[in-house]
């Protein structure tokens, strides 16, 4: 009987000693057994020929040049969800309806039905209908900004907060929704916080950049006019009101025109500022950005004096008078103001 081999006696399944070194199994391995996705194919000699190798390191949904899989983007951008991230959000829903709810209960004047016979009223749902409104001003004049600011190249605001309508969730709402409803109360005029969430470096032309300061103010003036064509029909001229939801209307349109204007200037924190820094391209623009809510503060505070306050109230009411065929609305929206301020 012949005699066992060695060698294959060594081929055996007993457990090596501890201090034995046994073969390399890589090196054992055929050459295509690390043909699989995310494996071997980051090794050059063994991609098939004239095959791409991509960097295994690199995301399952980026493409080899860093863009987003589905979108094509840059790198660092929010991958495309589909349209329901362009659908305006149930919070902005629910603020239409509670703002509509106040209209019809100031059109109904309610309060008055609920107070007893001969008592004074200070009526506290129009200033609500009107801070409601404003709210939804504000939401539309910063969707008008981000929507410009995506079709001009910013991809970032896919699906966030200021193209689905809701202010609650803005990333600077002290900016955007505490302080622009501060100066509506306090003032009385609109103005609306600085255009924080656009990422200017993402647009490429000066002209799309003026495009996204613009779009804002253009918003507001277009709220202004098709609340002022409202009231228009509502009270045709020869006629007056004190309708509590038509005078919160007026005010509303008194409120998005100032809006409009007051923007326009060359300020940190304005819309006007964004307008100069797309022409200009001056390196001194990323530190006045920083310091942009100062600026939106002091113009406030120089237009809340007296003197400055009266000829901002007497220029808009004189357009009024040079636009709109009824000559009382200037009344119906100083009514609208006393709604406002029921405290003063």
């Amino acid at each position: 009987m012949p005699t066992p081999d060695p060698q294959k006696a060594e081929t055996t399944n007993a457990p090596e000693s501890a201090g034995a070194v046994g073969p390399d199994p890589w090196e054992q391995m055929p050459e295509d057994a690390l043909n699989r996705p995310g494996l071997g194919q980051d090794r050059p000699d063994t991609a098939a020929p004239g095959r791409v190798v991509e960097d295994a390191g690199a995301p399952a949904d980026e493409r080899a040049d860093g863009g987003d899989a589905e979108s094509g983007g840059a790198p660092g951008e929010a991958p495309a969800q589909g349209w329901a991230d362009f659908l305006p959000s149930p919070v902005f829903v629910l603020l239409l309806g509670l703002t509509g709810f106040a209209g019809w209960l100031s059109w109904r004047a309610v309060e008055l039905d609920w107070a007893a016979e001969g008592t004074t009223v200070t009526p506290l749902i129009p200033p609500l209908l009107i801070l409601l409104g404003w709210i939804v001003s504000l939401a539309v004049h910063e969707f008008a900004h981000a929507l410009a600011a995506y079709l001009s190249g910013d991809r970032s605001l896919r699906g966030s907060a200021y193209l689905r309508l809701n202010p609650f969730a803005y990333r600077h709402a002290f900016a955007g929704l505490v302080l622009s409803s501060a100066y509506l109360c306090l003032g009385p005029f609109g103005m609306t916080g600085p255009p924080a969430q656009v990422d200017w470096e993402r647009i490429p032309s000066r002209g799309r950049r003026v495009l996204v300061a613009l779009a804002g103010p253009l918003a507001s003036l277009l709220l202004a006019a098709a609340l002022a064509a409202a009231v228009s029909v509502l009270v045709p001229p020869g006629n007056d009101t004190t309708n509590w939801a038509i005078s919160a209307m007026a005010f509303l349109c008194f409120a998005n025109l100032t809006a409009a204007l007051v923007n326009l200037l060359p300020v940190p924190g304005l819309d006007g500022f964004e307008v100069l820094a797309a022409l200009t391209r001056a390196s001194w623009v990323p530190a006045a950005r920083a310091n942009a809510l100062f600026g939106s503060v002091a113009v406030f505070a120089v237009l809340w004096f007296p003197g400055l306050n009266d000829a901002l109230v007497e220029l808009v009411y004189g357009l009024f008078g040079l636009v709109l065929p009824n000559p009382v609305f200037p009344g119906i929206v100083f009514y609208g103001e006393l709604l406002l301020q029921f405290w003063a």
